[in-house]
């Protein structure tokens, strides 16, 4: 199998939402949105990496396919626990009923519909696809709670006196909500409540996920055409301190958001405690177009989640930075890992990082792959975090396909996708700019 290092990628082929993050057993397990058969999105697996320390990831393979009526037509996004020493995995199952002649992995105009299932595993790496599935919540019904379609990833999590669940869906009005749901036993399940906000805040919520940190509670969703512009993804994940009450499950969500990532490339993120404790994130970076190698779709660096103040931060996680512990004088020394600039900027200085322009820019930091990004109509070229106060450092991770700009220890993020980086670095700026690899 495959093994890669840093950034997890596809094997081959096409990859989008990760799913069932855990550690369990010694290992990471990171499953993820897999279609096997060709670099494009369609009828869904999972496909399976594992790693001991979340800098070095190794393929294994499938792990779940289609394989009842209820999961015929894909086994889409959802999460994984640990109970009594199984690893349990809950994912939604989608049936198409109006298939589409063209084209077998798509359906027509939205006829399907979604139920939630359940698979386990004695040690986290096999998996019985033909007789361990179970469906725990079966397509919805009652217009008033969710959508019979538009239902779907389910997150798990422990509470304190039973398990909980949390789906994404969308009202009769068509704006986004979340469900939740309480079992005792993991394999019945009642629903409980309902949150949501308005028609502003998109018209489904995907992939939610609801956890709880030292600083405070979160929310993570993925909203559904949030925004309204000329620009290619509409669909943003975007993040709320909330209130959460357990056994009500009434939860408070304000009015203002964060959006996860201000590069706007990564979407359906999902999050888990490592070995230590601590809350942390991965999410699939959206890709415009197919590798050189022949794969689309690949995923951030493992971030650490906190919430400062009422501000909810991304901090790169200590085993990535750690990683990088060699230093080299430029670019064509870095390892297959690629390489980690460290710099300051003060307004109106720039770094150049192989075409990749990083600027701050009237108190933003600004990025603009321009020079590395194909070029098509809704291409998104520019980003910039909010306005920021006081000095700004930063850590960016550089590799052939993604560039990750860590500002302020998490404060903000900006992700990137890249195409055709050039191996030239300028620097204009207070201090000296660092340039660290891993070791190979």
């Amino acid at each position: 199998m495959k093994t890669q290092k840093l950034h997890l990628k596809a094997p081959d082929n096409w990859v989008n939402d990760p799913n069932g993050f855990i550690y369990y057993k010694g290992y990471y397990h990171l499953f993820y949105q897999y279609f096997p058969y060709g670099p494009r999105w369609g009828t869904m697996h999972w496909g399976h990496a594992v790693s001991r320390d979340l800098v070095n990831w190794e393929h294994k393979g499938l792990a779940l396919y289609p394989s009842r009526r209820e999961d015929q037509n894909g086994c889409f996004s959802g999460s994984a626990v640990e109970y009594q020493g199984k690893l349990y995995l809950a994912y939604t199952g989608v049936r198409y009923e109006a298939v589409n002649p063209e084209d077998p992995h798509t359906c027509l105009e939205d006829q399907f519909e979604s139920a939630q299932l359940m698979i386990s595993s004695e040690d986290g790496f096999h998996f019985d696809n033909q007789k361990d599935k179970e469906v725990i919540i079966p397509p919805i019904t009652i217009p008033e709670i969710g959508d019979r379609t538009h239902t779907r990833d389910p997150k798990i999590w422990r509470g304190r006196d039973a398990w909980y669940l949390v789906l994404g869906s969308t009202t009769e009005e068509r704006f986004g909500e979340v469900l939740f749901y309480r079992s005792r036993d993991l394999h019945t399940w009642s629903y409980v409540n309902k949150a949501w906000k308005g028609p502003e805040y998109g018209w489904m919520w995907e992939c939610p996920d609801y956890f709880e940190t030292e600083g405070g509670k979160v929310l993570l969703i993925s909203a559904m055409n949030l925004l309204d512009n000329r620009e290619k993804e509409k669909n943003q994940t975007i993040c709320f301190p909330v209130e959460f009450e357990e056994e009500s499950c009434r939860m408070e969500i304000p009015d203002q958001y964060q959006f996860l990532d201000y590069g706007m490339d990564l979407y359906a993120p999902q999050t888990n405690l490592d070995q230590e404790g601590r809350r942390v994130m991965m999410a699939w970076v959206r890709m415009p177009q197919v590798t050189e190698e022949g794969w689309i779709g690949m995923f951030c660096s493992p971030r650490v989640v906190e919430v400062r103040e009422g501000h909810i931060c991304f901090r790169m996680h200590p085993h990535i930075r750690q990683a990088y512990s060699r230093e080299i004088p430029d670019p064509s020394r870095a390892s297959e890992g690629g390489y980690m600039a460290s710099f300051a900027l003060e307004e109106g200085e720039e770094a150049d990082l192989g075409g990749f322009r990083v600027r701050r820019e009237k108190g933003r930091i600004r990025t603009d792959r321009t020079g590395v990004y194909p070029s098509f109509e809704g291409a998104h070229l520019i980003s910039e975090t909010p306005e920021i106060t006081g000095k700004t450092h930063l850590e960016v991770l550089v590799d052939r396909h993604l560039i990750e700009v860590y500002v302020n220890d998490g404060e903000y993020v900006i992700s990137n996708a890249v195409y055709g980086l050039g191996s030239g670095i300028s620097y204009r700026g207070p201090e000296q700019i660092r340039l660290y690899t891993t070791e190979n």
